[in-house]
């Protein structure tokens, strides 16, 4: 490889300003999303105070964030196989 075709990427050429900048903002988004995780976690253990089945509401919750199409095709998937299997209602109940 030449020299001409090498990247000038040597301390002189690096914007210092600029590079601290965005890893502050990296270390101040990252230190939003544990407080945002921690928030989260929080709320799971009030609804398992309350009665309610964290794993459950997790479901919930990734099923409301999918586009309507795609979750009623899952579902009409799952469906299927769950007839195929054997696993109709009546064995649910």
């Amino acid at each position: 490889m030449s020299k001409k075709s090498k990247k000038n990427i040597g301390h002189n050429s690096i914007n210092k300003e600029l590079l601290q900048s965005v890893v502050e903002r990296i270390e101040n988004l990252e230190e939003e999303k544990k407080g945002i995780a921690d928030d989260i976690k929080d709320v799971y253990a009030e609804a398992h105070g309350n009665g309610l089945d964290k794993k459950t509401i997790r479901e919930m919750v990734k099923l409301r964030a999918k586009e309507k199409e795609k979750l009623a095709e899952e579902e009409h998937i799952r469906d299927l196989y769950m007839q195929a299997l054997g696993l109709g209602p009546s064995m649910l109940e």
